[in-house]
């Protein structure tokens, strides 16, 4: 089972995911912390309704003094707007959601929405999600899991956002089961970098 923290920046539904299917017994995980960059993030409500701990940090220093405190496996970058870096334990232990199916549609600048518009305006007929682990460049680091969705033609950036989305709520689960059964190093030794 991983020890997790958790990083967001909204509204926490990555967050209520990981929760529910911990619930559930289906993500051999346990949720040791939540920390937001945004102070009014609506996930952090929602962590400490949960009873997780929960913090607000400006920066991976502020976030990395508070991470400290708790025994952690991995973090899981649930929705975080900002470029994490880890401190050297937690290296190659940080793990992330990209809506696109890298390399399409990535790297700083692509994120949420602008990701789907981007997809709608090339008229793609698939899209998807993928996750991986996390590195100093965005989008970069080994992929742990990925799931595509078929697109409508006439699809709306909202129409393919929900359909991503869904895909998501099945991917990172299903990644984070993935690296504990294999261990984080099998997802790094298994690309050539």
């Amino acid at each position: 089972m991983l020890n997790m923290a958790v990083l967001l920046s909204g509204s926490g539904r990555t967050l209520d995911n990981f929760h529910e299917r911990i619930q559930a017994g289906t993500l051999a995980g346990s949720i040791q912390v939540v920390v937001s960059n945004v102070a009014s993030a609506l996930g952090l409500d929602k962590a400490r309704r949960y009873g997780y701990p929960a913090f607000v940090a400006a920066d991976s220093e502020q976030t990395n003094a508070i991470l400290a405190a708790y025994q952690i496996d991995i973090v899981c970058l649930a929705g975080y707007l900002k470029l994490y870096v880890p401190p050297p334990h937690l290296q190659r232990r940080v793990v992330n959601i990209h809506p696109s199916l890298i390399p399409l549609f990535c790297g700083a600048g692509f994120y949420g929405d602008r990701v789907h518009r981007a997809v709608r305006q090339r008229g793609c007929l698939v899209s998807g999600c993928t996750v991986h682990f996390a590195d100093e460049a965005y989008d970069q680091g080994p992929i742990i899991v990925q799931k595509c969705v078929g697109l409508g033609l006439e699809d709306t950036v909202k129409e393919i956002a929900a359909k991503v989305f869904a895909a998501e709520c099945e991917a990172f689960p299903e990644a984070l089961n993935l690296v504990d059964e294999k261990g984080i190093d099998y997802f790094w030794e298994r690309v050539h970098r």
